[in-house]
């Protein structure tokens, strides 16, 4: 008869044998992130700097400062433009080039790889491809615009030019991704509806609206969350396309703590900024779930 600590005794080597494989990421999750958040956390309340020297407790001098600061929030209204500017764009050319790829049978591997090309490139190579598109005078985007006959744009000396270019940048570069998503969420859905509503007569358009776009719509919530937040930390195509110019009008939140961090050397300022942004991350976040979930409770009694 098997003792009455067998049990208890091999429960315990379980968890002694998942802990041993889990500790080497433990380990690296601590050292990179938990420590990094605690050191920035507590940098936040000191007057910290990158060129070193001796550390003062300001109490919360930094945050009283970044709330107060009409640059941060001019940066902020920069990252939430850019956001609500490029997250429909991103969704809807996503969702368009998924169909393409989905309904054209010839070389499909094709237009996959062409949608999907752009996205595995590094914003150092998208920079630069866009930075000689918008020049003036010579670049691509002036040239077709002289084709059809209207006056060039100075892409990067203009706020509201420079901000769409970003965008249109942006869009061009990191459609791929949620093209990928929403291919994968179209092969899931059974061709057996499309069948059925054919017989009953539907056409494309009647099973587009009542068919893929209800299928694809926890896909669209997953995309929709995922570009929101990719665009709120956005920082390279800003400060490697316009460098936050012309006088600041598209200088990101992320670039404010850039420079006032490595340019400015004020970690502690620098810090105390980005947990102000996290916070605002957070109830964002936190706004976006509730509503989602109302959402749902009332699909789910009606």
């Amino acid at each position: 008869m098997p003792s009455s600590t067998a049990a208890p005794r091999r429960s315990r080597d379980i968890t002694g044998s998942g802990l041993a494989f889990v500790a080497p990421f433990l380990l690296v999750y601590a050292l990179f992130l938990v420590v990094p958040l605690g050191m920035g956390l507590i940098n936040g309340f000191t007057d910290a700097s990158l060129v070193g020297g001796d550390r003062e407790f300001v109490g919360a001098a930094n945050f009283a400062e970044a709330l107060t600061d009409p640059a941060l929030w001019r940066s902020l209204g920069v990252t939430v433009v850019f956001t609500l500017a490029s997250t429909p764009p991103l969704i809807a050319v996503g969702l368009l080039m998924a169909l393409l790829t989905h309904h054209l049978a010839p070389a499909r591997w094709l237009w996959r790889l062409v949608f999907f090309a752009p996205y595995v490139l590094p914003s150092s190579a998208i920079a630069l491809i866009f930075v000689w598109i918008y020049q003036p005078g010579f670049g691509l985007a002036d040239a077709l615009l002289e084709m059809v006959g209207a006056e060039p744009v100075g892409w990067l000396s203009r706020p509201v030019a420079a901000m769409l270019g970003v965008v249109l940048a942006t869009v061009w570069w990191t459609a791929g991704f949620n093209f990928l998503l929403y291919l994968a969420a179209l092969q899931a859905i059974p061709g057996d509806l499309y069948e059925a509503s054919s017989l009953d007569g539907a056409s494309r358009v009647q099973q587009f609206f009542g068919i893929t776009l209800p299928m694809l719509r926890p896909t669209t919530g997953l995309i929709a969350v995922l570009q929101l937040l990719a665009s709120l930390k956005v920082f390279d195509q800003f400060y490697l396309i316009t460098g936050g110019g012309p006088q600041h009008s598209t200088r990101p939140i992320l670039q404010y703590v850039y420079e006032h961090g490595f340019t400015n050397y004020r970690i502690g300022y620098a810090s105390a900024v980005s947990y102000v942004f996290f916070a605002l991350v957070l109830l964002l976040t936190a706004a976006h779930l509730s509503i989602r979930r109302r959402r749902e409770g009332r699909l789910g009694h009606a």
